[in-house]
């Protein structure tokens, strides 16, 4: 066969205009039990100058859970894994059950793909103002994708102007991660709910469960970590390349 005759494969991400971007986010949430002092944690994170932030887990007296961002997945397993394997993480037992980890994307709708991809995801979780977080997976079923792309994008419109009104009363802001080969559980997306308040957090996950995309499309929903910041790293805006 020659090249003329095989199909060209674009991994770049699309925006709307024609924009592109080889850029992306990849979030990894770390959880861990056993903490009965998170002030060294603090430090620790505070002085490895990671972008990061060290939430309380709600549901365990002694939870905490570790958000790590960064655009070079190598970060996870060098810079970040040094962290986690030495003193004051190395003491503490992990929970592999609430490992969350996801890159940023785009569906071709975005008029600032930039900001999209690598900005907006970082204003979010870094917001001092926005301290408590849900994190939960989800995968779709396989009906979803056999539907036609007009049927696809119906359903995913209600779903997204739904958390759109969220965000525009500033009670809920998402992050939303595509984990399609990345989670242990085969899993499709990440999404993470960021805000001022817990309720409204909660609140939007209720009303989710009205969706088609909820109470149809679904097959597996959580586990969620429940969590407040105890600490988050200043946002600078977007880094340059790695």
């Amino acid at each position: 066969m020659s090249a003329s005759d095989t199909t060209k494969i674009d991994v770049q991400e699309r925006g709307a205009d024609r924009q592109t971007s080889e850029r992306r986010l990849f979030i990894q949430l770390s959880v861990f039990g056993g903490c009965l002092d998170a002030k060294p944690l603090l430090r620790a994170l505070e002085s490895s100058r990671l972008e990061a932030v060290l939430y309380q887990d709600v549901n365990d007296s002694r939870g905490i859970g570790v958000l790590a961002m960064s655009e070079d997945p190598l970060f996870f397993v060098t810079a970040l894994r040094e962290v986690l394997n030495a003193d004051p993480f190395a003491g503490l037992a992990q929970k592999p059950e609430l490992t969350m980890f996801g890159r940023t994307y785009a569906s071709g709708f975005e008029t600032d793909l930039e900001d999209w991809l690598l900005r907006r995801p970082r204003r979010a979780a870094l917001n001092p103002e926005w301290p408590w977080g849900i994190w939960y997976p989800l995968r779709r079923t396989g009906a979803f994708s056999r539907l036609t792309p007009q049927e696809q994008g119906t359903i995913i419109r209600e779903h997204s102007v739904l958390g759109r009104a969220y965000g525009d009363a500033d009670l809920a802001h998402d992050i939303r991660l595509a984990c399609h080969g990345l989670d242990v559980h085969d899993n499709d997306f990440v999404i993470g709910l960021v805000g001022r308040h817990l309720h409204p957090l909660s609140h939007l996950v209720q009303a989710m469960r009205k969706t088609a995309q909820t109470s149809q499309y679904l097959q597996t929903l959580g586990p969620f970590f429940v969590g407040h910041a105890l600490w988050q790293s200043p946002f600078g805006g977007t880094p340059p390349r790695p």
